[in-house]
Parts: structure tokens; sequence; C-alpha cells
């Protein structure tokens, strides 16, 4: 699976359940991340006992798409049976400013900076 737009992409590899996340995701209104919500329920649906999300190269997430972020880490939650780690860039400011409040949502969450 695999989403592209003018900025960002957003793959999904089956072989190791990472989903990927490049570029810059800077959607203007919520019903444009429509297509990588459908995505992201259809990764979930598929229930992997681990699911990596890698933001190392997502230079710039705007608040719609950290709101999107947001209830796909809660509705992993409620999944309970799937552990979720974040691979995430110490490099990039937002990445160590904003990703820890996902683990708030999700205190076992893996946040992982390199």
């Amino acid at each position: 699976m695999e989403l592209k737009g003018e900025q960002y992409s957003v793959c999904y590899n089956t072989a190791t359940n990472t989903i990927s996340c490049q570029g810059t995701l800077r959607l203007k209104e919520l019903e444009e991340y429509a297509p990588l919500i459908q995505m992201l329920n259809d990764v979930l649906a598929q229930k992997p006992a681990v699911l990596t999300l890698d933001l190392r190269d997502l230079k710039f997430l705007n608040s719609s798409g950290f709101t999107v972020l947001s209830k796909f880490v809660l509705k992993v939650r409620q999944e309970e049976t799937i552990r979720l780690e974040i691979q995430a860039a110490k490099s990039i400011p937002w990445h160590q400013r904003s990703l820890k409040n996902l683990q708030r949502l999700m205190p076992n969450l893996e946040l992982l900076f390199e």
C-alpha cells in the first residue's frame, strides 16, 4: 500500500509491518487525510503483533495530521494485542516535542529516537 502527494509519501511494508512516512505532510483539511486514515485502518484490521510507524523522514506534520496520528494511536491501544513502536529522529525538533505526547495516549508505546 502506498500514498503519494506532491510533498509526501506514506507506504506500508507488509513483510515488516512498517508504515513509513516521508516528506512534509501538510494537508489543509481533515477530509484530505481520508485516504491516509483508510490506509491506517486497513493496516490495523490485519492485526499485526508488532506495528512500526517510521517517522524518521517525516520533516513536518501539521496539526490535522497530528490529530490523525493521535486517533490512530488510540485505536491501536484499544486493540490491546498490538505492540506499537514509533521510530523518530532526534534531529527533527517536532519529533522530540510532540511525539512524547502520544505516550500519554498509549503508555506502552515504544518511542525510539535515532
